[in-house]
């Protein structure tokens, strides 16, 4: 995987990332979501390193990076503290400006990066996500019973953790090594099996149920939106219009206008469909920057 690149482990104040960066041009950061590590990205990053510096970090606590001890409301694992270590990691790096690409959970991150750095993401790309806030204020019982990973790993009085490490082979399932790529099958497999990261991805989601909601929303209530160019990449084959017009959903946190394609593959758009959500990416940061 990921001839010509670099892997490295880059400690940004609390905590060491483990990333793979390599290309040249413009910086782009691939964000993965749950349960993957950077390696989702595999098939998409050497597409986009012919025109593009592409840096590909293990979100904290995912993969091999580190995640601090647990903290008060969970704010280890805030999507404020994540974004963070994708600002000060692209600093360690040399680049003070980069475009910023999340799937799923990495969505979260992506959208905090763009809301707390507006001055230093020139694009952002969401694939398949929508801000927290958005999600917990249409909870019905057809998202509940759909989304029902959310609940079950936000729990802390019977915590997900003894469940899933007490027979990891059992609660995940993932596609043959053969469909999403050998290595990338052996990286996320080495996750699953190891307690520290199952716990830091539970975190992920208790953050998601608490903080980062109320980040979400004292953004909304000061009325800050994202002000460089945005793409939202939506599967095909998923749910994420469960709650309605995603697009729709995304435009009031958007200065300019939510560029939309949908990506004909089921969730993991950059495994099942990589040539198309490098291409989708590609044309979107040759948009034009921020909008003030």
């Amino acid at each position: 995987m990921f001839d010509g690149f670099t892997l490295d482990y880059v400690t940004v104040g609390e905590v060491t990332l483990r990333v793979r960066y390599g290309g040249l041009g413009t910086p782009v950061v691939l964000l993965h979501g749950h349960p993957r590590t950077h390696t989702t990205w595999h098939a998409v990053a050497p597409l986009l390193a012919a025109d593009h510096l592409v840096v590909t970090p293990d979100l904290r606590g995912y993969g091999r990076s580190t995640l601090p001890p647990d903290a008060v409301g969970h704010a280890q694992s805030s999507k404020r503290a994540m974004a963070t270590d994708v600002a000060m990691l692209m600093s360690h790096l040399g680049h003070e400006r980069f475009a910023v690409v999340g799937h799923d959970r990495g969505s979260l991150v992506a959208f905090r990066a763009a809301m707390d750095y507006p001055g230093r993401i020139t694009h952002l790309v969401v694939m398949d996500g929508l801000p927290v806030i958005e999600h917990l204020e249409r909870v019905d019982a057809r998202f509940a019973a759909a989304w029902w990973h959310w609940w079950f790993l936000g729990q802390t009085d019977k915590p997900a953790e003894r469940v899933i490490n007490a027979d990891p082979d059992a609660w995940y399932s993932t596609p043959p090594p053969q469909l999403i790529g050998e290595g990338n099958h052996a990286d996320m497999w080495v996750a699953f099996r190891d307690p520290d990261v199952v716990h830091a991805m539970a975190e992920d989601y208790r953050a998601g149920l608490g903080i980062d909601r109320d980040h979400d929303a004292a953004d909304r209530d000061a009325d800050r939106r994202v002000t460089c160019p945005m793409l939202l990449l939506e599967s095909a084959l998923d749910d994420l219009n469960i709650q309605g017009d995603p697009a729709a959903i995304w435009a009031r946190w958007v200065l300019g206008p939510v560029n939309h394609h949908i990506i004909d593959s089921g969730h993991h758009q950059a495994e099942e469909a990589p040539e198309a959500v490098a291409a989708a990416i590609r044309r979107h940061l040759l948009s034009a920057g921020p909008t003030n």
